[in-house]
């Protein structure tokens, strides 16, 4: 075979392997600045409700007890070939208000975030546990016998 071939062939598979490693990224969230747009931040004592939600659309979250916050969430994940994503950017923008104005606006990046253990214990049940073959027949006999309309309406039983 010919050398230069070679060469290509070997060429061709070492990039493709390359392009085959590049990270995946992913966006989550709205982030004003991946959409090119000059969004200003909502101004304490001057914006409602009404227009955070119409210049940041829904919030991602709101407080759960007295709905005087708005989170807004934000974050872009990269993933290499078949490694789990990882958190690259994170951006957190909570809007406090007090009645219909914005009181408060504070912004929150990775920094602030914690690294959250989930317990993998699992809680027993009380009871018995059944086997497969008492899952299986364990309603056999059980039942009822079927009966014929003339027994139902009270006729004679054989």
């Amino acid at each position: 075979m010919d050398r230069g071939f070679l060469r290509l062939t070997a060429a061709s598979l070492v990039l493709a392997a390359t392009a085959a490693c590049a990270p995946v990224t992913t966006y989550n969230g709205f982030s004003p600045e991946r959409n090119n747009t000059q969004i200003q931040e909502p101004q304490v004592g001057v914006d409602t409700r009404a227009t955070v939600q119409q210049r940041f659309g829904s919030p991602s979250t709101t407080a759960i007890f007295d709905q005087t916050a708005w989170y807004y969430v934000s974050s872009v994940q990269q993933r290499t070939a078949f490694f789990n994503p990882r958190i690259t950017q994170r951006d957190v923008m909570v809007v406090r208000f007090d009645g219909e104005t914005v009181a408060a606006v504070e912004r929150f990046g990775m920094d602030r975030g914690r690294i959250i253990s989930y317990s993998q214990a699992v809680t027993p049940t009380r009871g018995r546990e059944l086997g497969i073959l008492e899952q299986l027949f364990g309603n056999v006999g059980r039942a009822p016998p079927i009966r014929t309309d003339e027994e139902r309406q009270g006729g004679p039983r054989r």
